[in-house]
């Protein structure tokens, strides 16, 4: 019998003062088998970085035409795609194609360097597309806050992004390595 998927839920209180963007946000997610406590803390942390009023979770993971976050206008039209950790490269292109900014948050250290080498070339021919990375360190004490049930506070002021859980504060380094252009 295949194992399923197990749900966990974030309150997330979110204080982004670049955006002027303060909310509570109930999250359930849905944690896929094989994902880690670090690729679930990512997705969360990207919802963080983009929250807004219609941004939603995707089956990215298991379905190549759906986003891991996504945004849709009213129409149905994607405006923003969130994928976390080295999708394939056709999936990006085919992304920034159905998307009007398509974002990617890397992680896991050399893996992504590795990642981000061979792709280099293909992801400069895409305007939409931003690739941020997360140092190994931020990625690896964002996953010691998973947990099933989860009140976490973010802040972003002045570039400078915190995630806490409880007493543990973890500061967001991050790394732009491809900007969209505009």
């Amino acid at each position: 019998m295949a194992v399923k998927a197990s749900v966990h839920r974030a309150n997330l209180k979110m204080v982004d003062m670049d955006r002027n963007y303060y909310q509570d946000h109930a999250l359930t997610l849905a944690r896929h088998p094989s994902e880690t406590d670090e690729r679930l803390m990512v997705r969360i942390l990207a919802f963080a970085l983009n929250a807004r009023e219609y941004l939603e979770f995707g089956q990215g993971m298991t379905d190549d035409d759906e986003a891991d976050l996504w945004e849709k206008d009213l129409t149905g039209a994607i405006a923003l795609w969130i994928d976390v950790g080295t999708p394939d490269e056709k999936l990006i292109r085919k992304a920034c194609g159905r998307s009007a900014q398509v974002l990617v948050y890397t992680y896991g250290g050399r893996v992504a360097d590795i990642w981000l080498e061979q792709n280099a070339a293909a992801f400069e021919r895409q305007d939409n597309l931003t690739i941020v990375n997360i140092p190994v360190e931020t990625s690896r004490a964002l996953a010691l806050l998973a947990k099933k049930t989860m009140d976490l506070h973010c802040i972003v002021q002045d570039g400078q992004v915190w995630i806490s859980e409880g007493d543990t504060n973890v500061p967001i380094t991050l790394q732009v390595v491809k900007a969209a252009r505009k």
